[in-house]
Order: structure tokens, then C-alpha cells, then sequence
């Protein structure tokens, strides 16, 4: 019997399909429903707040500390894969950790821009970046665009850009999720349902 070891504590796999749910009802109701599409967003920046405290005081393969490594050693780790020879690793793999950075950034967008469509008069809290280039040619504001509606608006528009930005990393994520279970010959999914993975071997990084 092939040996195991606990490896994601059960708050972190909680959070992991919690905000895969959340964020598949909140891109499901973008177009129906209103209410539901709210509740997502706060339920997804909730979590993101979560995981961020989680990543400072949780369990070991939870920690920023253990995984999240530099560009020069993320683009080697990238470059071992296409040649296929990167290692296993027992906790998030440096592509993986950069996948965690750019999801939690495009979330938290994704998030941030959708609370200000939620009421018009938080637009000022947009960077000045933005509110400038959603200034007329008079330096007057355009019309703010409410929820669901199809016009434009700095919030809306941004908004948009960081969910599709968010479903495109989603499935990246899986697709490296699914190369890395193939060339590693375990489930990764089933590792973050169940906690477990397959004990170190000679040349895996644990």
C-alpha cells in the first residue's frame, strides 16, 4: 500500500472549493441575478481575507513562507516543465505558487470593482488612473453603469476585464492541475478533497 502524508489541512481544502463554488455562481447569476451575484462576490472576498491570514498563521504547506518563490526560480521550475523533467513537490510546486499570487490579485479585482458598481458614489474610491481615463473630453464624468446594464463605465468595464482575466487563470490552473497529476501519477483534485498525497520519494521536494 502506497504510503501517504497529510498535507492540506482541512481549512484550507474548505476554502479551496468554497471559492470555486462561490466564484462559479457568481460568474453563473452575472447575467440573472443580481442579489446572488453579490452574495458570491462578498461570500469570494470573504475567503480571499481568509486565505490571506491563513497564508501568515496556518498549517505548514498553507504558509506563504513554504511556497512562494522568485521569478528567476519559477521560470527554471516552467522551463523543467516543458522539458518534462521538473520535481514533485509535496506542497505547491513554484508554477503552482505563482498561479495562487495571480488569483488572489485578479480576485481581489474582481471583487474590489464589482463592490464599486454595487453604489455609484463609491466610484471615487477608484484610483485616479482610472476615474481620469473615464473622464470626457470636458474632464466630466461619463454616465456611472449600473449593474447588468450594457453601457460603459470605468468599474463596469474594469470589471469585466478581471472576471474574464479570472476565468482564463481558472483554467490554467486546472490544465496545470491535470499535467502535473499525469506526469506525477497522482490526483491532485483528489489530494484537496482528501488532504493526502503520496509520501516523498528520492528527488521530490518536500
Amino acid at each position: 500500500m502506497t504510503e501517504t502524508v497529510r498535507v492540506w489541512d482541512p481549512l484550507l481544502r474548505l476554502f479551496h472549493w468554497a471559492l470555486v463554488i462561490s466564484f462559479a455562481v457568481a460568474w453563473l447569476s452575472s447575467e440573472e441575478s443580481q442579489g446572488l451575484h453579490e452574495l458570491a462576490g462578498y461570500v469570494v472576498a470573504g475567503l480571499l481575507a481568509f486565505r490571506l491570514v491563513w497564508g501568515l498563521v496556518g498549517g505548514r504547506y498553507a504558509r506563504f513562507s513554504q511556497f512562494l518563490r522568485g521569478p528567476v526560480t519559477t521560470l527554471a521550475y516552467l522551463r523543467d516543465m516543458v522539458t518534462g523533467r521538473e520535481k514533485r513537490h509535496i506542497g505547491h510546486n513554484p508554477a503552482g505558487a505563482a498561479m495562487i499570487v495571480a488569483l488572489v490579485l485578479s480576485l481581489s479585482a474582481t471583487a474590489y470593482t464589482g463592490w464599486l458598481m454595487a453604489d455609484q458614489t463609491r466610484i471615487a474610491l477608484v484610483p485616479q488612473i482610472v476615474t481620469m481615463a473615464h473622464a470626457d473630453e470636458d474632464g466630466e464624468y461619463g454616465e456611472y453603469r449600473e449593474y447588468g446594464e450594457s453601457g460603459g463605465g470605468s468599474a463596469g468595464d474594469l470589471h469585466e476585464v478581471f472576471a474574464n482575466l479570472t476565468l482564463l487563470l481558472v483554467a490554467l490552473h486546472v490544465g496545470g492541475v491535470v499535467l502535473a497529476s499525469i506526469r506525477h501519477k497522482e490526483n491532485l483534485a483528489r489530494a484537496m478533497v482528501t488532504g493526502r498525497k503520496r509520501a516523498a520519494e528520492p528527488g521530490d521536494i518536500a
